[in-house]
């Protein structure tokens, strides 16, 4: 390992899913592992593309602890691009593995590893998965355990979705606030300021109706002006200072998302 192990009997919560995830399924791993986090309970992936690596990022925005399971050596950062959040995830929860430095990133090491996954989690949390994603495989193993899980509901459209939804109709508890997951870790838990929405920032009138046409479904800035009824000049600057407050994300040229 690098940087801590979980700290025996504190609370921790594993995120999975899908390493091709939606707008929808990046703030949502954003924003549940970072409400999770900020109360103290340690957030636990596996520093894959996508929604692990979403998961880590949430937990250290929030200030929280996470830790990382590698299906390679130590030594190696996979994917390489996560460079940054393997190194602050050693100062700030720690990086495991079970195999020997220089072990290189084979593709059948990573259902392997996820039983460590499973087993330093208390309960297991998926957002957006296939109907045979690779992150069934952590929640097979977690039931074995018996781990509670938890997962995100998608549209029923939605491929990307099927193995979530599935989890739903099987028992796994539906999640849409951290609130579903807190009231089960904290016995004791109220509503927090986390889950309100509070703003130090208050927006202007036409920077308010520009966010109320928007979701976490990416839409055309076409759209937004047809929705908000307002000019494309207007919406352009309204949009431009509506991501300089941290409220909107571009997630490809002109399409806009909420950010949570």
């Amino acid at each position: 390992m690098q940087g801590n192990l979980p700290i025996e009997g504190a609370k921790t919560l594993a995120v999975v899913g899908a390493r091709d995830c939606s707008p929808y399924g990046i703030e949502m791993a954003k924003f549940l592992a970072g409400a999770v986090a900020r109360e103290g309970i340690a957030i636990i992936s596996g520093l894959a593309r996508g929604i692990d690596s979403y998961a880590h990022e949430g937990a250290l925005a929030a200030g929280g602890i996470t830790f990382g399971i590698l299906g390679c050596g130590i030594d190696i950062c996979y994917p390489k691009e996560n460079i940054k959040l393997y190194m602050e995830m050693q100062t700030r929860g720690g990086i495991i593995s079970e195999y020997a430095p220089k072990v290189m990133p084979f593709a059948s090491n990573f259902p392997m590893r996820n039983r460590i996954i499973s087993g330093l989690c208390d309960r297991i949390l998926v957002i957006e998965a296939k109907e045979k994603s690779g992150s069934l495989i952590t929640v097979d193993m977690g039931l074995e355990q018996g781990k509670d899980i938890y997962a995100l509901p998608g549209r029923a459209t939605d491929r990307i979705s099927e193995g979530c939804n599935n989890l739903i109709k099987m028992g796994a508890k539906l999640v849409t606030t951290p609130k579903d997951i807190l009231e089960d870790f904290l016995p004791d838990y109220v509503q927090s300021r986390n889950d309100l929405n509070t703003d130090n920032n208050p927006l202007a009138a036409e920077e308010k109706i520009v966010l109320a046409c928007l979701s976490l479904e990416p839409k055309h800035i076409e759209e937004i002006s047809e929705l908000a009824k307002l000019p494309m000049d207007i919406i352009m600057e309204q949009l431009l200072l509506l991501e300089l407050h941290g409220r909107v994300s571009q997630t490809m040229k002109n399409y806009y998302i909420m950010v949570k």
